[in-house]
């Protein structure tokens, strides 16, 4: 087929959108998740300090943070069009000056501030417009290995993760976390725009009619299903998924200092099981390209609910240390396998709106699991019944899951 390259400017006969160029746009969207995810990461390190200073529960930062997720996924929608419209580069330009700007509104008042900054200007109108558009953007810089693409962006939110926590928790103990955010928030806007202004140029786009035949057409069933009740299955197991994935990514640090952990090894512990996911990311992207979309999100569900029943059998240090590992290993390959298998199911002319729709059930189910794991703790005093709440839609999400799994077996034999 013929593409043309809009990066290099070449016209020709290739097998191929992917070049080193690919790398490379793919390499500054990890730096960038990296940043932007960073800001979010302020409130669960400091959720303790945070419910204290604010004379509330736990539930109010806990909120807030589930906000921030729930407003990129609602806002990503409509951000996933704009980028197609004025380009990705000024999309995400504008996402870090308004996570800056929540993060000066989060710094500057009680818990409405809290909720606005990050709800609003962290989530609506900030990684909204990372988020979802660069998942589409890098996904049409490769074809060969997408999957293994995909997977690595992705990590850069768990790059965050890592290396963030020890680095908050020493700023926040110090200086406090309202100062912590603004320093920040000048961080967020020096680093992400001259990244986004140099690298972030036009996609490659197949021009030869043949090509878009190859993939799934227009109105065609989806394993044998309606395409819209297909992705109504995938949008429901994407927030039953992320409702038990986003307990111990939030809570991971209060809940050890509950059972007397000190504060810095809980952040240390939530580095090393970000760090986990990051490495193992990799994997599953690999492993993506090999078994599928579909196929990779049912293998890391079963995995993520192993750790989970971890997190209730143990409260030793070197315990939960390894249960963080192996969580962070287990469900690192479930978000980029999503959006892998939109792209192996679904029309490509489709995906500007059917990622960021299945971002939003995601990150809406990132939302509710770190509200409702702080909801429970207020209520019954303990982690562990929130943990065995996780336990149980995780359960769900793979009877949800394996169904379409095994649809689509048949609908491949038939």
């Amino acid at each position: 087929m013929t593409i043309v390259s809009t990066a290099g400017g070449r016209v020709g006969a290739a097998a191929t959108v992917e070049s080193r160029r690919s790398w490379v746009i793919a390499a500054t969207a990890v730096a960038v998740y990296a940043v932007s995810y960073g800001a979010p990461m302020i409130t669960v390190v400091g959720l303790k300090t945070i419910a204290t200073d604010l004379g509330g529960g736990r539930e109010v930062p806990a909120l807030a943070y589930s906000l921030a997720w729930l407003g990129a996924g609602i806002g990503g929608i409509a951000m996933g069009r704009l980028a197609e419209r004025v380009g990705v580069r000024r999309v995400v330009m504008g996402g870090a000056v308004m996570i800056a700007v929540g993060l000066a509104i989060c710094a500057s008042g009680g818990a409405t501030s809290l909720y606005v900054g990050q709800g609003v200007f962290m989530g609506l109108v900030g990684n909204a417009c990372i988020n979802a558009p660069l998942y589409i953007y890098v996904a049409r810089w490769f074809d060969r290995r997408r999957g293994t693409a995909l997977a690595l962006i992705s990590s850069g939110q768990y790059v965050a993760g890592a290396f963030w926590p020890p680095i908050f928790e020493h700023s926040i103990a110090g200086f406090g976390w309202r100062h912590t955010m603004l320093v920040y928030a000048v961080f967020e806007v020096v680093a992400i725009l001259p990244l986004a202004t140099l690298v972030f140029t036009a996609a490659p786009e197949t021009v030869q009619p043949g090509a878009v035949a190859a993939g799934p057409r227009v109105g065609e069933p989806v394993i044998g299903m309606r395409a819209n009740l297909v992705l109504g299955f995938l949008c429901l197991a994407g927030m039953l998924c992320c409702i038990p994935m986003a307990m111990p990514q939030g809570h991971l640090v209060a809940y050890c200092s509950d059972i007397g952990i000190s504060a810095s090894q809980g952040a240390l512990m939530l580095s090393v099981l970000l760090g986990c996911a990051f490495i193992s990311r990799q994997f599953w992207g690999v492993l993506s390209d090999r078994i599928g979309g579909l196929n990779t999100v049912l293998v890391g569900s079963v995995c993520q609910v192993t750790a989970l029943i971890g997190f209730l059998l143990t409260q030793s240090e070197a315990g939960l240390f390894a249960v963080s590992a192996w969580f962070g290993l287990g469900f690192s390959g479930i978000i980029p396998a999503y959006v892998l298998a939109i792209r192996q199911l679904f029309p490509a002319s489709e995906a500007a709106w059917r990622i960021p729709m299945i971002l939003l059930f995601t990150g809406s189910g990132m939302a509710i699991g770190g509200w409702l794991a702080g909801a429970i703790f207020d209520r019954v005093g303990f982690y562990q019944a929130a943990f065995a709440a996780g336990i149980a839609i995780n359960l769900l999400h793979i009877v949800v899951v394996g169904g379409l799994v095994v649809r689509q077996r048949l609908h491949a034999v038939a």
